[in-house]
């Protein structure tokens, strides 16, 4: 499925349905088949018990009644082995759906031009990727139940007709205006159902977020605040629940009783015919026993009725998803196979940051200290290229950033931020971070940040599986893992932000040494306000106000200006 902003041709949750129906065509196909073959020995049933009753029973012909009765068992082996196969394939066609649609979410959200996450809670995202994925693949394992139900009532049709011509077009015209109340019927159970996934979305997500920050959460004191929190979105989706639950419950009970209705008006006049000798007795138990039949196909088609609401409220958030607007265009630039590293700042405005100017040379090492938080975090989102600025640009030796594929940008400037995560893996593995390096290759990395350290506390070395997110490490572990992992990556341009808060002071030393010889003639930034890092920095600019306020050597600033003495030193 092609990933697009909506001015690209996004998907439209109708669109997201056919796909996924249209990708499952060969088993949908297949079970539709099995299904429709199930559906119509299951309506011969009561058609053959009638032929046996006129030409066996009453006739007390023993030989016809042995001809009918393997007729019977044929019947009942193809319907009984058919359900089977069709069932299986039914379920594989759902479960092939939503994994189909869970890699298109992945594609979209992982899309190096993003967007996809702007507005949403991660958990948000996730709910989506399973729930909503699930609801929408299961109108694909619903298709085969559609085709083998109406089937069903296309040969009880035939067979009334046989039967009885007031039958037949009884069920010929009644059929269609069910089906459309029905649809009716439908429409609460779809709105609520979008408002269920909604609020469900919506619970997820703060409680991922709950999860997240939960040692800062007991580091605060405010444990009793994010419960409150948490408890009032849990009751609002719960609520919303309820909701959608009653409006199943109604939806399926309404149309239970109109098949009811129009079941028992077959039955009482096929009871009219018989009395009338316009049937016989086994045309009369074959119209009731075909009545008693359409209770199946009704109820699949109830079943499918409510599937496809369901799914048709979960494929427009889906398609919200796969049509988000990237946050940054696809460039065409090609940067050169040894990229220098010189960064420039033109009149670089977006949030918090106003007009900076700034030229950063090729292999220096500079310091910058923003008093306001939003202004780092802005800098960084605008050298990592997560954004294109509102005002000014960014260039990389001379190449404006948004002239270049977001790919080709992050390759050649590597931002780590401050709350990078670390993964379910061994310690090595999240500072190999999918490359082929080998221990010793890592080994410079490992020792500058010194998580060599780390490794030599933990029961198997580098070789020891961290716990999701790192738990199972203390702060300052994780921030040194992460540091490592940024310094093997070795890119020509390191961006670092605070990546030694947690950190005691004789090991910041440590770091702030060795990260100068390491990265020595690659260009490195560091955004940070760590008075130890700052004095390892070739030079330091202040950014005050959004823009920059100073620039000199760290001792310079620190014996001459005020402002930055402050902001480094309070």
């Amino acid at each position: 499925m092609p990933v697009g902003g909506p001015n690209e041709g996004g998907p439209t949750g109708g669109l997201v349905l056919r796909r996924t129906i249209r990708g499952q065509r060969r088993r949908v196909v297949g079970a539709s088949l099995l299904g429709m073959a199930h559906q119509a020995c299951e309506a011969l049933v009561p058609v053959v018990i009638g032929v046996v009753i006129d030409r066996a029973v009453s006739t007390g012909s023993s030989a016809a009644l042995l001809r009918w009765l393997l007729v019977l068992a044929v019947l009942f082996l193809v319907l009984s082995t058919c359900y089977r196969t069709a069932a299986r394939i039914t379920d594989g066609a759902g479960e092939h759906a939503a994994h189909q649609l869970r890699v298109d979410l992945g594609t979209r959200v992982l899309d190096p031009r993003g967007g996809a996450d702007a507005g949403r809670l991660p958990g948000a995202l996730t709910a989506v990727a399973t729930g909503d994925a699930r609801r929408v693949g299961a109108v694909a394992a619903a298709v085969p139940y559609a085709v083998s139900a109406l089937t069903g009532l296309i040969v009880s049709a035939v067979a009334l007709l046989r039967v009885s011509v007031p039958l037949g077009l009884l069920i010929l015209l009644g059929v269609p205006p069910l089906l459309w109340l029905g649809h009716r019927i439908s429409r609460p159970l779809e709105e609520r159902s979008e408002i269920e996934q909604e609020r469900a979305a919506h619970a997820s997500g703060v409680a991922a977020d709950l999860v997240a920050g939960l040692r800062v959460l007991k580091g605060i004191g405010a444990e009793a605040a994010a419960v409150s929190r948490y408890r009032r979105t849990s009751q609002d989706s719960l609520a919303a629940a309820l909701r959608a639950a009653r409006s199943r419950a109604w939806h399926d009970g309404a149309i239970l009783a109109l098949t009811g209705i129009f079941i028992a008006a077959i039955g009482l006049a096929g009871a009219h015919l018989a009395m009338r000798g316009s049937i016989s007795v086994g045309e009369l138990v074959a119209a009731v026993g075909l009545a008693q039949y359409l209770l199946g196909p009704f109820q699949l088609l109830t079943y499918v009725n409510g599937e496809l609401a369901l799914g048709r409220a979960s494929a427009d958030r889906i398609a919200e998803v796969l049509a988000s607007s990237p946050a940054v265009a696809t460039g065409r630039a090609v940067l050169p196979d040894s990229v220098p590293g010189g960064i420039r700042l033109r009149g670089l405005g977006h949030g918090a940051l106003r007009g900076v100017d700034l030229d950063i040379a090729a292999g220096s090492v500079i310091g910058v200290v923003a008093k306001d938080p939003a202004a780092a975090h802005d800098l960084l989102l605008c050298l990592g290229r997560e954004l294109d600025p509102a005002e000014g640009a960014v260039e990389l030796d001379g190449v404006p950033l948004t002239e270049l594929d977001p790919r080709s940008a992050r390759r050649a400037i590597l931002v780590a931020h401050h709350d990078a995560d670390l993964f379910e893996s061994s310690l090595l593995d999240n500072v190999r971070a999918g490359s082929n390096a080998g221990e010793a290759d890592l080994a410079p990395a490992l020792a500058v940040a010194a998580a060599d350290d780390v490794a030599r506390a933990l029961p198997e070395g580098t070789a020891t599986v961290l716990a999701e997110r790192g738990r199972s490490l203390s702060g300052g572990q994780r921030q040194r893992v992460a540091l490592a992992r940024a310094l093997a990556a070795d890119p020509p341009v390191l961006v670092v932000h605070d990546p030694t808060t947690a950190v005691d002071t004789v090991t910041e030393s440590r770091i702030a040494a060795g990260l100068r010889q390491l990265r020595d003639g690659r260009t490195t930034i560091l955004v940070t306000t760590s008075p130890t890092l700052l004095a390892a920095t070739d030079r330091v600019v202040l950014l005050d106000d959004g823009t920059v306020t100073a620039d000199g050597r760290h001792q310079e600033l620190v014996a001459s200006h005020e402002a930055y003495r402050a902001a480094v030193l309070a």
